[in-house]
């Protein structure tokens, strides 16, 4: 029988491949919120009575075990500890990789490994905000104009109202942050993984971007088409 030892996991924490470990896991599970979010977003194109339903039942997923309600914010508690975690490992391990190479490259290249970082590092900041934005949006309706308790679709129609186009905008800047995101960190996966072979790593590549191109429409759809007048 294998024993643990109480100081396997503090250390395993502080390892880089633990750290690299949590940053996975964490990312794993806020691109398998993503695709669930977006499909029950997709549900607008269905009508109001749909997606309404849909969010209805989502109010009364454990019950009667949960109250109602519960098993939401429990989920979006989780959410955000995850998001956090994700932040802290990414964090840690930037900090990490600076201090294992202490003086800088007085010419450095500009290659596609740096761009993608410094997309990364803005693309973060975007989401974040968007994320503080879109809980005060529609999942409580503080900065919502006209936020009506379990009527998704009217808060969906009224928020990306032509008139709103700069709430769109700012929804399509977080969208495509996020998809840069998801990008680069199924393309760092694969190089994790230590492939070798070019050609297979190419095709794991280009399906890194194709689901991430895919999860931006999916995501944008909804919010373009109440704007041009498809979903009213």
């Amino acid at each position: 029988m294998v024993q643990t030892s109480p100081r396997a996991l503090p250390a395993l924490y502080r390892s880089t491949i633990g750290k690299k470990a949590i940053m996975a896991v964490t990312g794993a599970l806020m691109i398998l919120f993503l695709v669930v979010h977006m499909v029950g977003n997709l549900k607008a194109f269905y009508g109001p009575a749909e997606i309404d339903e849909y969010a209805a039942w989502l109010r009364r997923i454990g019950a009667p075990a949960l109250h109602y309600e519960w098993f939401l914010w429990i989920q979006r508690v989780g959410l955000l500890v995850v998001i956090g975690l994700h932040m802290l490992m990414a964090f840690q391990l930037t900090r990490r990789a600076k201090r294992a190479r202490p003086t800088r490259y007085r010419h450095r290249p500009k290659v596609q490994g740096s761009y993608a970082a410094r997309t990364m590092r803005w693309g973060g900041v975007i989401i974040v905000l968007f994320v503080i934005y879109h809980i005060l949006d529609l999942t409580t309706g503080t900065v919502h104009p006209d936020y009506r308790d379990g009527e998704v679709y009217n808060n969906l129609v009224n928020d990306f109202a032509p008139e709103r186009w700069y709430v769109t905008l700012f929804y399509a800047l977080a969208v495509i942050a996020v998809g840069f995101h998801v990008r680069h960190g199924l393309t760092s996966a694969v190089q994790s993984l230590g492939i070798k072979s070019p050609q297979r790593a190419r095709t794991l590549n280009l399906a890194a971007t194709a689901f991430s191109v895919l999860l931006v429409a999916g995501y944008l759809s909804v919010p373009f088409a109440v704007t041009v007048g498809l979903v009213d």
